[in-house]
């Protein structure tokens, strides 16, 4: 008898172990809400852990909600993220968006030899390797010009078809008028 409560509490410790495992590698995901339903990006914090911490933060903070993808390039990516100029309900500004990033520090480089393919979730950054800060980007393609030379954040796993219908921008600069945003931006898989 002894052994079934040994066993038994055993067995209650591995599942909550499970759990907390299980809830922790959730933490890894974050869901932006479009207009046309959710995406699920799955971060890699063993690839780019400070950049990853970092839109942690800002997704903790609501810090994404209503940001335009204010640079949007047909078969290249749409750009996302700059939660300074691009807030649609904190005085977009269509002029500016893409000049500016958040209240916390630029990030030095995390380049990988992590790849450019569909779907992959890079930082935005200006000239200087070491400015990326709050924005970033999902590739609608492939895009090996930019491996080693951009920090991969992580890979879209669920709802790459909606990015596909993200408003595209005119030109070679891709910049939106009216452009869509991303509606709601949450810690884990919704």
């Amino acid at each position: 008898m002894k052994f079934i409560h040994i066993a038994f509490a055993g067995l209650l410790c591995l599942a909550a172990f499970a759990g907390s495992a299980f809830a922790a590698a959730d933490d890894n995901f974050i869901t932006i809400q479009l207009k046309e339903g959710p995406v699920v990006i799955q971060l890699m914090p063993e690839v780019a852990p400070k950049h990853v911490a970092q839109i942690k933060a800002l997704v903790a903070k609501g810090e994404y909600d209503n940001v335009a993808f204010h640079r949007v390039i047909e078969g290249f990516m749409a750009q996302t993220g700059d939660v300074k100029f691009g807030n649609l309900n904190k005085g977009y500004d269509a002029s500016q968006a893409g000049m500016g990033g958040s209240d916390m520090p630029d990030l030095p480089a995390e380049f990988s030899k992590v790849p450019f393919t569909r779907g992959t979730v890079g930082m935005a950054r200006s000239q200087d390797p070491n400015s990326a800060n709050s924005q970033f980007f999902i590739m609608f393609g492939d895009g090996p010009f930019l491996n080693g030379q951009y920090t991969v954040v992580g890979k879209v796993v669920s709802g790459m078809e909606l990015v596909d219908k993200i408003k595209r921008g005119a030109g070679e600069s891709g910049a939106v008028t009216g452009p869509d945003r991303m509606i709601k931006v949450t810690l884990g898989k919704k």
